[in-house]
C-alpha cells in the first residue's frame, strides 16, 4: 500500500523544549512545554532545534488520517492501537522539492519581559540615590580598574564623583559591561582572590579563564555595602532588597530590567514575540545567520501489509474524511493518492 502526501511550507524547527512522546509537564505559569524561541534562548545553540520527517511524524499523520486525534504516545499505550502490528512494516521517503530559510516573527504567549527596557516614571528620589551614603557607595563604579583593585585589596576610600540617579548608574554599568576580559595576573589576581574568598557566588571568569571586569565592579559594590554597614558610618538598610542584595545586581553582573523595575513606577516591559533568528560566528565562514526553515514537497509512505488490511485502512481513511492537516509544525498537507 502506498500513501502520497503533498505538503507546502512545512516548518522544520521547534520552539518548545521537551518531546511529544511524553506526558506534558505543567509549568508554574500554567503552560506546559517551555517556549525556547525567544532571542535570549536562541543565544544558546541547543535551543535552535531543527526537525525532519521521522517515523513518529509518519505515524502521527496516519493516526490523524483515520480520525485518531490523541497524542501519538497516548495512542501507542493502548491495547487496541490500530498500528501496533503495522509500524514495523512502514517505510517512507520525504521528497522536499523546495527548502526556504525565512525570517518569521514568533509569538510568545507566556509574556516574557524585555531584558533592556522598562515602563513608568523613574524614581530619582529613591533613598539609595539620595542618601548620605550614596556617593561613597555608587562611587565604586567611577573607579578605573587599577583604582578598583586598590579599593578591593587595600580598602582605600572612595573620593570619585558620580551622578547618583538610576539612568546614570545603569548607563555606567552598561559601559563597564563592554570592557574586555583581562589577564588574571598581579593586581587583578589579588583583587580576584579577595572577592573569591569573600563571596561564595562570585565567579568572575570567562571560559578562557580571563577575568571579567563587570564581575569585579559588581562584587566590589557588595564589598562596599558591607564595609559601610560594618563601620556603622551609615544606615545601609535602604540600599538592600528584602533578600539583602542590591536590586538587579549580582556578584557577577547585572540585569537592566530587574534594576529598573525597582526604580520605576511601572512593571517590566512585556515582550510578546520576536524574529526567529540565531546569529553565530563559525570559524572559516564568519558570522552566520540561521533562520526558520520551510519545506515543500511530497511524502511517500509505503506499508508492506496484506491487501485485505490495506483495503481496511483505506476505508478508515475515506470514512474519516480528513481534508487537510499539518505536516510537522504548521504548513498545509493533504493526501493526493492512495494506492492499494
Amino acid at each position: 500500500m502506498q500513501i502520497i502526501i503533498e505538503y507546502e511550507s512545512s516548518w522544520r524547527n521547534s520552539f518548545l523544549e521537551g518531546s511529544n512522546n511524553e506526558p506534558l509537564p505543567k509549568q508554574k505559569d500554567g503552560t506546559y512545554r517551555k517556549f525556547i524561541g525567544s532571542m535570549t534562548n536562541l543565544s544558546n545553540e541547543k535551543n535552535f532545534i531543527q526537525r525532519s520527517v521521522t517515523i513518529d511524524t509518519v505515524m502521527g499523520l496516519l493516526n490523524r488520517l483515520i480520525g485518531d486525534q490523541r497524542k501519538l504516545y497516548q495512542a501507542r499505550e493502548q491495547d487496541n492501537y490500530y498500528f501496533k502490528e503495522i509500524e514495523a512494516l512502514i517505510e517512507f521517503q520525504d521528497k522536499a522539492s523546495t527548502t526556504n530559510h525565512e525570517t518569521t516573527y514568533i509569538r510568545n504567549m507566556t509574556g516574557s519581559t524585555d531584558q533592556n527596557s522598562y515602563t513608568g516614571m523613574i524614581k530619582v528620589n529613591d533613598p539609595i540615590f539620595q542618601s548620605d551614603y550614596s556617593s561613597e557607595f555608587w562611587g565604586v563604579l567611577a573607579l578605573d580598574l587599577d583604582e578598583l583593585c586598590g579599593f578591593i585589596v587595600n580598602n582605600t576610600e572612595i573620593s570619585t564623583d558620580i551622578n547618583t540617579d538610576p539612568l546614570s548608574i545603569i548607563a555606567r554599568l552598561e559601559e563597564l559591561n563592554k570592557f574586555n576580559p583581562v589577564e588574571n595576573t598581579e593586581q587583578i589576581n589579588a583583587a580576584f582572590l579577595q572577592l573569591k574568598s569573600h563571596f561564595e557566588k562570585f565567579n568572575g571568569l570567562n571560559k578562557k579563564e580571563l577575568v571579567l571586569p563587570i564581575s569585579l565592579y559588581c562584587s566590589a559594590l557588595y564589598l562596599q555595602l558591607e564595609r559601610l554597614a560594618r563601620n556603622k558610618k551609615y544606615d545601609m538598610s535602604s540600599a538592600k532588597t528584602k533578600a539583602g542584595g542590591v536590586s538587579g545586581i549580582s556578584n557577577n553582573g547585572f540585569t537592566k530590567k530587574d534594576f529598573m523595575d525597582r526604580y520605576t513606577t511601572g512593571e517590566k516591559k512585556k515582550v510578546w514575540g520576536n524574529p526567529y533568528i540565531r546569529e553565530e560566528f563559525i570559524k572559516g565562514e564568519g558570522k552566520v545567520r540561521r533562520m526558520l526553515t520551510k519545506a515543500s514537497g511530497q511524502l511517500e509512505i509505503h506499508l508492506n501489509i496484506p491487501n485485505e488490511k490495506a483495503r481496511e485502512l483505506k476505508d478508515l481513511i475515506d470514512n474519516a474524511g480528513v481534508s487537510s492537516f499539518y505536516l510537522g509544525k504548521k504548513g498545509l498537507a493533504y493526501v493526493s493518492a492512495i494506492r492499494v
